[in-house]
């Protein structure tokens, strides 16, 4: 065992700490790679292996000289050493030497008299816990902000980063020179890319480093080269240029160039460019802020001439297309929240042509917005003004939505004890659109206030054998209108007070069950509700915001067959249901739920979107643009019989059911079917069937963009699946069976690779134009290519959310 000399010095953080702070881009130089061992590369065991992507990981071994209570403390450990009558010392044979975090191992050191200065030849090593670096030569100023290492090979531990250099030098406080270097996230062995600079230059103090004649290698061949490149170096915004985005299509080439602005800490903006080869040069644009007590972004796009389109129509060719979208949210007190929103877009198409992300494009509304709102121990208020822009086109005056100028709600709730409660609900909203009073219907013509109160009280009684809860509910609404040039023997000051009662009560009987060796807990929960809503004269009351409700499992069970507060639909029913459900005692998760229930009507539905209580609704073959289902639902004497089922088979497999069915026709009106499978690996497989009969949703008639004229039936088979940690597979396929057609389809492959990702991406849709009809859609298609460099970036468009929502309980592998 070699001597060991001890001393306390102030030696200067030179070479690991920050030689290579960045882990976006590191340096590194040209010369023989090491053998992975000596990069402190260790293999992945064979178990661990199969679900790694890289084959091992970077690992620093343990430290040779124990850590000192000080840290300044240097700590040295050599074979031989030899001391000079000036104080001069040489240490030969093998050298460590230990200061804090950082150990130095070489062959040779020579240290001066004046101790200031290290020189350490020989197969030399530097390791601080974050990086580590190899050379054959090094010269370190321990008083000063200066060091030089010579053909030096470097890592970065966590980020799995390595690279060479001929010279490494720290030239000043945080400031870092390597010439001839490399940098890749690859695996020794294994350069699938690799950036290369002459001149690189790292600046920890700033986060930013450059460098001169860069060029990004890929399997040693150049494929890009930039004279002078200035890239961040640490995870601090920086101002510069983004990763693009590239995508092939019918539409033809669309590439998109974004450049970031860091404008402050607490502001920052994206400028993106894009051009596209049919429609020309399109300039996206975003800007962020964040203070204390608020923050906002503001978004928008412009396109001075629109180029037109190679397919579908081209009705706004030659004309700008844009949008914005500002957003501002804040606090005025801790019980007391404001936001604000101004959006608004040249025309309807804008998100169908322009849509930004992958598949996306389905935004249906602009919003604008001023809402302040309070939440109190008892009360909650709120007061806001907003409105819509819809996007559609063509957009008749008939779906244009209602501002609301001002809209002020205040609700609270009092628990009386024994179960008693009440509960307030009011609001007070003056809506206004701009159309034209002449070409609407007359209930949708006015503009004007209304003030709608509902008080309500009930009280709930329950057990766990049980519940019942009887409730009354008064509705009053009264309205100031205003029909501008119609022509009209309305009333303008009409309103309307009526009485919504409920009694709601059920039963819960268990028992225990085995099954197939599982201990289970079976309920039997049988359930009664009935609702009586007087029939009441509206045709005087306009139509601001209501709409009738599709029947469903929840319409059983309540007592409101319309939305919103113009309409209130009379009711005189009885719901009668019987829910089991399959507990696992030991989970205590829903194994299987199986419903199924009927409403039985004392009386006809008299009030529809018109409000008269004296008439039926028209007799199909009498009105052709009536909904063809809406005199039948009206006169019906009972409701669908309602299924529904939840099964979750075993921990992969699961299914969801529901059915609607008319037991007096014999004919279904509404099915979904669906089939889940989950892998712990991460496999998927979706197929879902869905059936509806034409005119099932009661607010959409013949005309509006909505309405289908014919029984909707459709298969819905979606999938991803993980071949192995490097290989993802997606694909959907959507198919309309009434038109027989495909809505859409999608075929996908990710390659996750250690040092890179590809995803390539083919898809054809539907585009139905912003309308129901057939004939008016058209197809689409593209190819999207996305390929990332990890550690330096990637090209390409971001698709992963739209798989998510395409493919229910994919979790794409991040790229």
């Amino acid at each position: 065992m070699g001597k060991r000399i001890s001393r306390t010095t102030p030696v200067a953080q030179t070479l690991l700490g920050s030689v290579l702070a960045g882990a976006s881009l590191s340096a590194v130089a040209q010369g023989q790679p090491l053998p992975a061992d000596a990069l402190d590369w260790q293999p992945w065991g064979q178990d661990e292996a199969r679900q790694q992507l890289c084959r091992g990981r970077y690992v620093m071994p343990d430290y040779r000289l124990p850590a000192q209570e000080n840290p300044e403390t240097l700590l040295v450990e050599t074979d031989e050493a030899d001391y000079a009558a000036d104080g001069e010392a040489l240490l030969r044979g093998d050298v460590v030497l230990r200061r804090g975090n950082t150990e130095l191992q070489a062959d040779q050191v020579f240290l001066p008299a004046d101790r200031q200065r290290v020189d350490a030849e020989g197969d030399l090593v530097i390791r601080d816990g974050q990086a580590m670096v190899r050379g054959e030569q090094a010269t370190l100023m321990l008083n000063e902000d200066r060091a030089s290492l010579r053909n030096s090979h470097y890592v970065l531990y966590d980020q799995h980063l390595r690279g060479q250099a001929s010279q490494l030098e720290q030239t000043g406080e945080e400031q870092y020179r390597l010439r001839d270097a490399t940098f890749t996230t690859c695996d020794p062995g294994a350069n699938s890319w690799q950036l290369v600079g002459s001149d690189i230059q790292l600046n920890q103090a700033t986060g930013f480093g450059t460098a001169r004649h860069a060029r990004l290698q890929v399997k040693d061949v150049p494929i890009f080269y930039w004279p002078w490149l200035r890239f961040p170096i640490d995870d601090r915004r920086h101002t510069g240029l983004l990763s693009p985005t590239l995508s092939f299509s019918s539409d033809g080439f669309d590439y998109a160039q974004p450049f970031y602005w860091n404008i402050a800490p607490n502001h920052d903006a994206t400028i993106t460019p894009r051009w596209m080869s049919d429609r020309g040069l399109l300039l996206n644009g975003e800007y962020r802020y964040l203070f204390e007590q608020s923050q906002g972004i503001v978004e928008g796009g412009f396109l001075g001439s629109d180029g037109g389109s190679s397919t579908g129509d081209n009705r706004f060719e030659g004309e700008e297309r844009w949008y914005i979208d500002a957003q501002h949210a804040g606090a005025l007190a801790p019980r007391s929240n404001y936001q604000l929103r101004y959006g608004a877009a040249s025309d309807g198409r804008y998100f169908d042509d322009f849509g930004g992300e992958f598949g996306s494009g389905d935004r249906v509304s602009m919003e604008r917005l001023a809402q302040v709102d309070y939440r109190g121990e008892r009360w909650q208020l709120d007061a806001r003004a907003q409105g819509f822009q819809r996007l559609e086109d063509p957009l008749s005056d008939t779906d244009r939505p209602f501002y609301r100028l001002p809209s002020l709600t205040a609700n609270s709730d009092w628990q009386l004890g024994s179960g008693f409660y009440t509960q307030w609900r009011s609001n007070a909203t003056y809506f206004w659109r701009d159309v034209d009073e002449r070409r609407v219907p007359e209930r949708e013509a006015a503009i004007g206030t209304r003030l709608h109160l509902t008080p309500s009280v009930g009280w709930r009684y329950e057990q766990p054998w049980g519940y019942i809860e009887p409730r009354s509910e008064l509705w009053h609404t009264a309205y100031e209108l205003d029909y501008g040039d119609r022509i009209t023997d309305r009333d303008t000051s009409p309103s309307r007070s009526v009485a919504i009662t409920s009694i709601d009560g059920g039963l819960v009987f268990e028992r225990e069950l085995e099954l197939g060796g599982r201990d289970y807990r079976q309920t039997l929960e049988p359930r009664i509700n009935y609702a009586y809503v007087p029939r009441t004269n509206q045709t005087q009351l306009p139509d601001f915001d209501s709409r009738e409700r599709a029947f469903s499992w929840d319409q059983l069970w309540s007592p409101h067959r319309f939305s919103g507060a113009d309409r209130v639909g009379d009711l005189n029913r009885v719901s009668l249901g019987v829910q089991s459900r399959l507990i696992e005692d030991s989970a205590g998760r829903d194994r299987l739920t199986l419903g199924v229930g009927q409403s039985l009507y004392f009386a006809e539905r008299r009030i529809d979107s018109d409000g008269d209580p004296s008439t039926l609704p028209p007799r199909p073959e009498d009105a052709p643009d009536a909904n063809p289902l809406s005199r039948y639902q009206a006169t019906r004497d009972r409701s669908p019989l309602v299924t529904r089922l939840e099964w979750q088979i075993n921990d992969r497999w699961s299914t969801g059911y529901e059915w609607l069915y008319d037991d007096e026709r014999e004919q279904t009106e509404r099915s979904s079917v669906d089939l889940r499978y989950r892998h712990p690996d991460g496999h998927v497989v979706n197929l879902g069937y869905r059936w509806e009969i034409e005119g099932f949703d009661p607010s959409v008639v013949p005309g509006d963009d909505g309405f289908r004229d014919y029984s909707r039936e459709e298969w819905d088979l979606s999938l991803a699946w993980k071949a192995s940690p490097r290989i993802d597979l997606i694909g959907r396929y959507l198919h309309d069976q009434t038109n027989d057609r495909p809505l859409e389809q999608l075929a996908g492959l990710q390659w996750n690779d250690c040092c890179y990702g590809v995803q390539l991406v083919w898809r054809e849709w539907i585009d139905d134009n912003d309308t129901a009809r057939v004939e008016d859609d058209f197809s689409d298609r593209g190819l999207f290519l996305r390929f990332v460099f990890r550690g330096l970036g990637g090209v390409g468009q971001e698709a992963d959310s739209y798989f998510e929502q395409a493919i229910p309980g994919y979790r794409p592998t991040p790229l």
